[in-house]
């Protein structure tokens, strides 16, 4: 089985959740998305250690899509949980017992519904440890999404290289602009 591609995203290693929202993004004014093909989504899974369970073919992306979009809804509008709920009837988790005890095993009645599911599943799990952490980038041009796990809970941006370094820069012209 041949390589994955270099993931080419500016922002990885989110969550899954979040990870999977950050699969579209904006690069020089334009939007990017990394699962407009079944080739983006070998990226996608390989970059989250799915690519062994799950197969990167059309009915995969199509449910990857639909998770997408649900958790994109819920995200922006915490209301709207038609979509994830949707997600999640497609699985189940199911108890097991391991020679290391207790544990559980999740479940698709379609496995191409395997990697939104887990997606959405990893989002039940965020809202239930600190929902007031997972945010939007604060620049205006950005789209990406991160979980918060500064000490203080104060991060803003997706990146203080980029996002971040980008609206200080701007800041520091207004500034020089009106002096």
């Amino acid at each position: 089985m041949p390589a994955a591609s270099p993931d080419p995203r500016p922002l990885t290693g989110e969550p899954l959740a979040l990870d999977l929202l950050n699969t579209r993004w904006v690069r020089e004014g334009a939007v990017q998305d990394l699962l407009r093909d079944t080739d983006g989504l070998a990226v996608w899974l390989a970059a989250n250690g799915l690519d062994e369970r799950f197969a990167a073919d059309a009915a995969t992306l199509r449910h990857t899509l639909r998770a997408r979009d649900a958790l994109g809804a819920a995200v922006d509008s915490p209301a709207d949980t038609l979509g994830v709920d949707t997600v999640l009837g497609h699985g189940r988790i199911r108890p097991t017992l391991t020679a290391e005890g207790p544990g559980e095993r999740p479940e698709f009645r379609d496995e191409a519904w395997g990697p939104g599911w887990l997606a959405a599943r990893n989002y039940l799990e965020l809202l239930s440890t600190a929902p007031d952490r997972i945010r939007s980038c604060a620049h205006e041009a950005c789209v990406l999404h991160f979980f918060d796990t500064s000490r203080n809970g104060t991060r803003r941006w997706c990146s203080m290289a980029a996002c971040g370094n980008r609206a200080k820069a701007s800041r520091h012209y207004a500034r020089a602009k009106d002096a």
